[in-house]
């Protein structure tokens, strides 16, 4: 269990925090508009809420902030989230920050030297992740790992596939490949070099992005 303070308690801040607290996490929200503030004592346990500006050194540290875990800037505005992020980690040494980027173009301040260690932007990985999806055909992007350098990835073997009938181990998959799951009519199979890959399964396998290209052209049709 982890103690997390959300900077920020619009819809973005208010679906983190009840994730978070269905998780059994310890979790304060800051947030200084009066709206806001009305929802989430509503939409939350009394004493998660905080009044004030998660920008105000003298209100983080009436949160608590000096023994969390996790402090997550997620307001709608950036100069809020990196002030947030950056004294978090520089005046009160919290060992992770999180900062929600709300304009692409300011994407570049957002750095571990600024006191962000993981920036999400929403636009920009929503643009990467369609550019990816034009240009690799048929294979989905479950999910990004390691600040977007690998994935985890599932494509459907197409009937016309190099791989369609082929043993794993006849395929040349990239290095940095490795299958994880094959999933066939609803049954789990575990893939190794043995195992035939038939037209209709659905593969998820971890890939660099480097590689990506060369997995779904082996997959696909």
């Amino acid at each position: 269990m982890k103690k997390v303070i959300i900077v920020g308690g619009g819809k973005v801040g208010t679906h983190l925090a009840r994730l978070l607290l269905a998780g059994g996490h310890r979790v304060r929200i800051i947030e200084r508009h009066p709206g806001e503030l009305r929802t989430l004592h509503e939409a939350l346990p009394s004493g998660c809420v905080v009044a004030g500006s998660g920008a105000d050194p003298a209100v983080l540290e009436a949160t608590g902030v000096r023994d969390a875990d996790v402090l997550a800037a997620v307001t709608g505005t950036d100069a809020t989230n990196l002030v947030a992020t950056s004294l978090a980690r520089f005046e009160f040494g919290v060992p992770r920050t999180i900062a929600r980027v709300k304009d692409p173009g300011n994407g570049w301040m957002f750095t571990p030297a600024m006191g962000v260690d993981a920036a999400v932007n929403q636009a920009g990985l929503m643009a990467q992740l369609i550019a990816e999806e034009m240009s690799l055909g048929g294979m989905t992007t479950l999910l990004k790992l390691s600040k977007g350098d690998c994935s985890i990835v599932e494509q459907t073997v197409h009937p016309q596939a190099p791989a369609a009938g082929k043993r794993i181990v006849e395929l040349a998959f990239p290095a940095e490949c490795i299958l994880v799951a094959v999933l066939r009519g609803g049954q789990l199979v575990i893939p190794h070099g043995e195992t035939v890959l038939a037209a209709g399964d659905e593969v998820i396998a971890l890939v660099h992005k480097s590689a990506a290209q060369g997995l779904s052209r082996i997959l696909g049709g």
